[in-house]
């Protein structure tokens, strides 16, 4: 009988392992994804450092701006609701781990039954109690990988949403800083457009005066009075984006609307160098991009969770305790009982639900790497717009700098010909209007050369560090 046994066991072993050989959980390995050997840069060297490595605390040197940023990190609502889901992914992951172990349940109970007087024992006993205390212990072997790969799964979902974490950030502080580089350009754009309103209240004082001297005509003093009627009406249109931007940098912030602290536009100065790396270390850098991966990864354990259903599952179980029908002797040794089962347990039919789950974890992992492909090449996107937008935007600070000290030459050889009759007075209209024109333009072009910076910082990754 005992070789019998032995035989048996040694039969079921070699079916499992045969069975195993078939299929065991894949480990995950990273597709190729980067085709690129470098961005789409033609004016900067290549090489293995990137910016995405300073520190938000030094890239931003203005101290009212960083600490900004600190009360945005700390008090954002989006930031802390990615916290929440960090904290539910942990609580995953301890789960994944616990799954190794056995389930242990405790039970207590009392049994009363009432015979009948012409059941089988009911001529023995008209009731009966039975007291219980037991305890059952179920483990699962795994043999296939699947629990393995569970937990895999769980830690690979724990991980994004650490990686969501991080993007929240990086996208936080680019917003705050974007917006506290627009709120000073519309700082500048008003104080330029009041000098503007000023002198343009002059004008129209002097030229009223010509008109009496005969140099011009009421149209000349009626189109000054229209460029201070357009001065104005610029002025209330800064002031309101300004009020509005000041609301939305509150909400950044974590805050109701209020106004803001800020310092000037020309005390902005940025002194990291753009190195911007190689496309790879994308991976490493970019939030969204690990983010990405980690859900390709948690999409490919589930693939091999759901293949591991198509094979058996191997159990123990095991039930132990006291049972007795007077409680006085329930913690006895001869109340003392225990059972043992082991089984192996092969799904047949199911309704097609298995061959469904796998069916779909698979077109879910594809989904999942074209996902990740999708998400590389936006990133690579992004940092090459930034770069492009930030080299624009430099060259147009030049050239505007020059059109606005033409126009604003042309302005005072104007005015000054005027003066002595001898120019039309629509050209120092026209002077005068090119020139406003022109100088806010060239604040915008500032602004954008800062915000220009602010995107490939967070292009490349950088800010969560």
């Amino acid at each position: 009988m005992k070789s019998l046994n032995k035989l048996q066991a040694a039969l079921l072993f070699l079916i499992v392992l045969s069975l195993q050989s078939c299929f065991v959980a894949k480990d995950y390995k990273r597709p190729e994804i980067v085709e690129e050997d470098y961005f789409r840069t033609d004016k900067l060297e290549q090489d293995s450092l990137t910016m995405a490595d300073v520190s938000w605390r030094e890239l931003f040197t203005d101290p009212v701006l960083v600490g900004h940023i600190e009360e945005g990190l700390k008090n954002n609502i989006d930031i802390r609701t990615a916290i929440q889901q960090i904290l539910i992914a942990e609580a995953y992951v301890k789960q994944g781990k616990a799954s190794f172990f056995p389930s242990v349940n405790a039970n207590a109970q009392i049994t009363h039954q009432e015979l009948s007087s012409n059941s089988q024992f009911g001529s023995f006993f008209s009731s009966l109690d039975q007291f219980e205390l037991s305890s059952n212990i179920s483990w699962e072997a795994d043999i296939w990988g699947k629990i393995r790969s569970n937990k895999r799964a769980f830690e690979a979902s724990y991980l994004r949403s650490v990686a969501a974490h991080r993007a929240v950030k990086t996208q936080l502080i680019a917003s705050i800083a974007s917006t506290y580089y627009q709120l000073l350009a519309l700082d500048e754009q008003i104080r330029i457009t009041e000098e503007t309103i000023e002198n343009r209240n002059n004008s129209v004082e002097a030229t009223k005066a010509l008109k009496r001297a005969g140099n011009v005509t009421e149209v000349g003093v009626i189109q000054t009075e229209a460029q201070f009627y357009t001065a104005q009406a610029i002025l209330v249109d800064l002031k309101k984006q300004l009020r509005l931007l000041e609301n939305t940098f509150s909400i950044l912030l974590g805050d109701e609307p209020r106004e803001i602290e800020r310092s000037e536009l020309q005390a902005q100065q940025i002194e990291t160098e753009l190195n911007v790396g190689v496309p790879v270390q994308l991976l490493r850098n970019r939030p969204d991009v690990m983010a990405a991966e980690y859900n390709l990864i948690n999409s490919f354990e589930l693939t091999n969770v759901a293949k591991s259903n198509f094979y058996p599952s191997l159990t123990l179980t095991a039930n132990v305790g006291f049972q007795s029908l007077d409680i006085a002797e329930l913690i006895d040794p001869n109340s003392l009982f225990a059972t043992i089962i082991g089984g192996l347990t092969q799904p047949v039919f199911n309704a097609r639900r298995i061959r469904t789950e796998y069916e779909v974890s698979e077109a879910e992992q594809v989904q999942a790497q074209l996902n990740f492909r999708q998400t590389f090449i936006t990133a690579s996107k992004e940092v090459s717009d930034a770069l492009y937008t930030y080299e624009a935007a430099t060259e147009k600070i030049e050239i505007k700098q020059r059109e606005y000290e033409a126009y604003n030459t042309a302005t005072n050889y104007s005015e000054q010909l005027l003066n002595n009759g001898l120019a039309n007075y629509l050209e120092v209209l026209t002077a005068r209007e090119n020139a406003l024109n022109t100088q806010l333009d060239l604040i915008n072009a500032r602004f954008n050369q800062l915000s220009s910076i602010v995107d490939l910082y967070q292009a490349l990754g950088g800010g969560w560090q």
